[in-house]
């Protein structure tokens, strides 16, 4: 099963956009969220959250993503 992480990325104008990722932002703000569907409002949710970031549109933009990752079970040997 798959679970869904949605994240914004902030990237300085100096960094092109094929180039901004997780490590190369300056920050990130993600939550996770229950399936695909609700990756858009998750995303909603977290761009609300980032929209007072200082020099937005002047020295830095947002980039939004929805990231799948497969869901890892924990098994203990106990």
């Amino acid at each position: 099963m798959a679970v869904f992480t949605a994240v914004v990325l902030f990237c300085q104008l100096s960094v092109p956009p094929q180039n901004c990722d997780e490590t190369r932002a300056i920050d990130v703000i993600s939550t996770r969220v229950d399936n695909q569907f609700a990756c858009l409002r998750g995303l909603q949710e977290t761009m609300a959250r980032g929209a007072l970031r200082e020099g937005l549109g002047e020295t830095v933009y947002m980039k939004t993503q929805c990231v799948r990752r497969q869901k890892t079970s924990s098994l203990t040997g106990e």
